[in-house]
């Protein structure tokens, strides 16, 4: 009997042994399990940080592709504007020119009639 309660008692120092091994061994394993919830907690709000930042992104592009496609719009009416005053500056200059034309032609024929009412005049008083 004796033997047989000390093999036993080797037998439940073995068990003993082995649940406090695999105790220990549980304790570790939830450790590195709440270790692991805490990095998804924190994944998940850098995640969700990321996410608003994104969005608030997607605003301001979308914001400066509004503001870009008012710009384009107002260029593209100055350019019609600009170009409006540039074939109205053209005529100008051509009606300019042709009036610069006419004020040369006057003059010579103005040089012309005093050039003839000095050689009557010269004729006059000669005669």
């Amino acid at each position: 009997l004796q033997k047989e309660l000390l093999k036993y008692k080797q037998e439940a120092r073995n068990l003993q042994g082995i649940k406090d091994a695999l105790q220990q061994r549980l304790i570790q394993q939830d450790a590195a399990v709440l270790q692991l919830k805490q990095e998804l907690l924190r994944a998940n709000m850098d995640k969700e940080e990321l996410h608003n930042q994104n969005v608030d992104l997607q605003r301001k592009v979308e914001e400066r592709n509004r503001l870009l496609a008012e710009y384009k719009k107002e260029l593209c009416q100055k350019d019609r504007h600009l170009q409006q005053h540039q074939s109205k500056l053209d005529e100008m200059l051509r009606q300019l020119s042709e009036a610069s034309y006419q004020q040369v032609d006057l003059e010579r024929e103005l040089e012309h009639k005093e050039a003839l009412l000095a050689h009557c005049m010269k004729r006059d008083a000669e005669e």
